[in-house]
């Protein structure tokens, strides 16, 4: 047998990185069973036909991997588009795109990118007290152009009397969500992925679960004013929280900006 050593290790550390980005992204996505079946499933293949050597249980599992992996790639394409993201997210890379920045000389600074987060602050608690439903999408890494080709495209500067005027209760385009990408509205009127996590308030309505669903298919963040309520929500990773003052919005949204 052959000695344990560096080039074991890293393997390790490797393949447990591997498995600890894929538990969080299937933990954000709601299928956080699945993700323990499959783990189950490779240990009882790997025992059987490695450690054991049960051909016949070995061969059987061996042409139910193929297959399965094909099913998991066409039922998890999302889940898996994400991870790749995550791998390759550019705040992982800091070092390198600061050097890059820094020789080609046009970053965006941080104060300009945060000129978009006081309108929807405002927007928001103005529909907060007539009690207007809306729903904001801001993109992050995992374009979005997918959801605004379902609605109706703007491509418009950031206005807190813009974003008021889309979700009126009489305009055509308040029952759909609003996307925000390179710091412009981009579309309105978009239909978002629904969340069936059963942990879901019962309270919360399918704008809740279309903010919540479209946070765990990519990494963008979502703002909901509810309409029965008048209470704003935030989405982002999987996780909502609800009953946000204007100072606890202005913050997170403004935490996105520097995390870019």
């Amino acid at each position: 047998m052959a000695p344990f050593g560096i080039k074991d290790a890293l393997d390790i550390i490797i393949v447990a990185m591997l498995l600890y980005y894929l538990y969080k992204i299937m933990k954000e996505s709601g299928t956080i069973n699945i993700f323990f079946g499959v783990l189950a499933f490779i240990i009882v293949w790997v025992v059987a036909s490695e450690i054991f050597e049960m051909r016949l249980i070995g061969t059987i599992l061996d042409k139910v991997m193929s297959i399965g992996l094909i099913i998991l790639v066409i039922l998890f394409q999302d889940q898996i588009k994400r991870f790749l993201v995550e791998l390759g997210n550019h705040n992982r890379w800091r070092f390198l795109r600061d050097i890059f920045r820094h020789h080609r000389g046009s970053a965006v600074s941080a104060e300009d990118s945060r000129r978009w987060v006081i309108p929807i602050v405002y927007a928001c608690m103005s529909m907060s007290k007539s009690k207007t439903g809306a729903l904001i999408v801001i993109e992050q890494s995992i374009p979005l152009e997918l959801y605004e080709k379902t609605g109706d495209m703007i491509d418009a500067e950031i206005n807190s009397r813009l974003i008021e005027n889309i979700f009126f209760k009489n305009s055509p385009l308040h029952d759909g969500a609003m996307i925000i990408a390179h710091d412009r509205i981009k579309a309105a009127g978009c239909i978002l992925p629904v969340s069936h996590d059963t942990n879901i308030p019962r309270s919360m309505g399918l704008r809740h679960r279309s903010a919540l669903g479209i946070s765990q298919a990519t990494d963008a963040a979502a703002v909901v004013v509810s309409e029965e309520t008048g209470s704003i929500s935030f989405a982002h990773r999987g996780k909502i929280i609800s009953r946000l003052s204007s100072t606890d919005l202005e913050n997170r949204l403004s935490r996105l900006v520097t995390d870019e």
